[in-house]
């Protein structure tokens, strides 16, 4: 039996997927620049995930860049009819991997033709435009140019759906008044709570969350009071984290990612791991786990 044999399901567009994905932005290099030091193991992680149920794969062809994409292709191509792959668009890497803006309609158009020759096909199931307003965390920006480019893209048959990422509730506002929207990408997780009112807001519009750096990213989630709380439960801290991330909102879907196949095994297992009501609102206290 898969790790998500028994995972429960969220609608991203106009299909259901499970809620435990994979992220593939490890797979390239430090840095998310350059070829992994290990390519076969960047491609056993892929056929892993498949394997264990994995049915949502998020990417990007500025992961690497390119090489990312082109991992993926190698170790699925042909696609499952039931695998979704997500990517986002608009930055670029210069020589020396800095990520820079490109949401230009130019740059866009560029970047989605990139990434179907890169992924191996004729239409792409979501792009997310990922504002770069604000680099690392979201600023105000209109979005409508560049939106109304992927929009042109969708009307092509190039794009499926569109979504949006690294956003503002204004910006997600102007979004949804220019085209359909059907997720929504933020950093979010245990420690990073500002999306919350936001998250509440589209489920209740049925529109799917996911959270980017549901483990804390570069700087990874720690924390004695959560240390102790996985004790308790016989899993680990980064278990307990994504377990409650999907215990938190029915539309939130997780993309944790890994180079390691050991690592992705132990994430989708926390699937599999029910939070007590008392654990839940235990770990809801984030403040008084760091205590």
């Amino acid at each position: 039996m898969s790790l998500l044999e028994h995972c429960t399901t969220a609608r991203l567009g106009d299909r259901q997927v499970k809620r435990l994905g994979y992220g593939a932005m490890q797979l390239a290099g430090p840095g998310v620049f350059g070829p992994p030091k290990d390519p076969g193991a960047a491609l056993a992680v892929l056929r892993e995930a498949l394997e264990q149920g994995v049915d949502h794969i998020d990417t990007s062809d500025f992961y690497g860049p390119h090489i990312t994409n082109q991992l993926i292709r190698k170790a699925l191509h042909p696609y499952p009819e039931q695998l979704r792959i997500v990517t986002k668009v608009s930055a670029r890497r210069d020589a020396q991997g800095a990520w820079l803006p490109a949401m230009s309609p130019a740059e866009l158009t560029a970047a989605v033709e990139s990434n179907l020759r890169n992924l191996g096909l004729e239409q792409l199931e979501v792009v997310n435009l990922r504002s770069m307003h604000g680099l690392h965390a979201p600023a105000e920006g209109s979005l409508e140019e560049a939106l109304t480019a992927l929009a042109e893209l969708r009307e092509r048959g190039s794009i499926r759906h569109l979504g949006v990422s690294n956003v503002t509730p204004t910006q997600i506002a102007e979004a949804r008044r220019l085209v359909p929207i059907v997720c929504v990408q933020n950093a979010y997780n245990l420690a990073n709570r500002h999306d919350d009112a936001l998250i509440d807001d589209l489920a209740r519009e049925g529109i799917a969350y996911v959270p980017f750096f549901p483990l804390g990213g570069f700087s990874p989630l720690q924390s004695q009071g959560l240390t102790a709380i996985a004790a308790e439960l016989n899993a680990t801290p980064m278990q307990v984290a994504l377990a409650w991330l999907l215990q938190r909102s029915p539309n939130i879907l997780l993309i944790p990612g890994t180079s390691s196949v050991a690592h992705l095994r132990e994430n989708l297992a926390a699937a599999q791991l029910q939070l007590p009501a008392e654990v839940v609102a235990r770990l809801d206290r984030w403040s008084e786990l760091n205590e």
